[in-house]
């Protein structure tokens, strides 16, 4: 991939940061998702790829745009996978919350595992603690694997977990450890990425979410040096089809990193919508929106942190097409 991408990418996240922003705290998840998703596709148009959405909105008769499937770019560049959550935490932009995300990973053609959505079953931990956790070991046991990396004493280690009733017996494992918790209503992509920046407080993350989130966070954690281990957890017979059309007659099989994003290099785009302890919100101020974005690079390591001031009259639609 061309190093110019990774500048080009952060573009399509802004703009569905922006759009979505407006319906923060309106009680609106289905408005806001639309908005973020049709800016995102807007501004795909003019990028110089040869893309194919392989994690998307669904397949094509589940959504309008962004489908699974579905080719984005000019037609000229790289021809890379692209998997996109145009907003990571619909239900955190309708009320307010922290934590919302527009993200999106491209990696080479053929190289993104093509996560069907059902559950994954997850454990992520930035680069201190690589090759140190275990998905199949117990809490306790990861727990004093990343307090040893990290040199720190248990009850300093802080644990993201999605706050749900499945994840109870994560939960009490933890406090019977002594171990701090810092539980999340929705967005484990951001839960994930936190791991790998110490100034976010999180050093690592347990639980079950979206396999397609899976993803995404393990192209982020890639460029990172972090590391995330799933195992999907498919709920029914169509599921478990969906496992087997993958080439994973072993659902009990680890996905590593190296099964969830092949190759050398990959790209991971975020803007913040709403605040979070990675990012700051879009704001807004008369005609000016102001948005706080990371991007990365696997094969270099680069880690960009960029603000972006812009005005909305002179691009009311979020996008100039050349």
């Amino acid at each position: 991939m061309e190093r110019s991408l990774s500048m080009e990418l952060v573009r399509v996240t802004e703009a569905a940061a922006l759009a979505s922003a407006r319906w923060m705290g309106r009680g609106k998840k289905e408005e806001a998702d639309d908005a973020a998703t049709s800016a995102m596709r807007d501004v795909f148009d003019t990028i110089p790829m040869k893309g194919t959405v392989v994690i998307g909105e669904g397949e094509m008769d589940e959504a309008p745009m962004l489908y699974i499937g579905e080719k984005l770019g000019t037609g000229y560049g790289p021809r890379v996978d692209v998997a996109v959550d145009p907003l990571e935490g619909t239900n955190i932009v309708a009320s307010g919350g922290w934590n919302a995300l527009a993200v999106l990973a491209v990696a080479d053609h053929g190289n993104l595992l093509h996560a069907p959505d059902m559950y994954m079953e997850k454990i992520a931990v930035g680069p201190e603690a690589v090759g140190m956790i275990d998905i199949n070991a117990p809490v306790i046991d990861n727990l004093k694997a990343v307090a040893k990396a990290k040199n720190k004493d248990i009850e300093d280690v802080v644990a993201t977990v999605l706050n749900r009733s499945r994840h109870e017996r994560i939960i009490n494992e933890l406090r019977e450890a002594g171990a701090r918790i810092k539980l999340i209503n929705d967005g484990d992509v951001a839960g994930a990425i936190n791991t790998a920046f110490d100034h976010t407080g999180v050093d690592i993350l347990f639980g079950s979410g979206g396999a397609p989130e899976g993803v995404i966070a393990a192209v982020a954690l890639k460029c990172l040096g972090g590391e995330l281990q799933g195992k999907l957890l498919p709920q029914n017979d169509e599921e478990l089809r969906r496992c087997r059309d993958m080439g994973i007659a072993d659902v009990e099989r680890v996905l590593r990193m190296e099964d969830l994003v092949r190759g050398e290099d990959a790209i991971f785009a975020a803007t913040g919508v709403t605040d979070g302890e990675l990012l700051k919100g879009v704001q807004f101020k008369g005609s000016i929106g102001t948005t706080y974005s990371v991007v990365m690079r696997a094969k270099s390591g680069t880690v960009r942190f960029i603000d972006g001031q812009h005005s909305l009259k002179k691009k009311p639609n979020l996008v100039i097409k050349p």
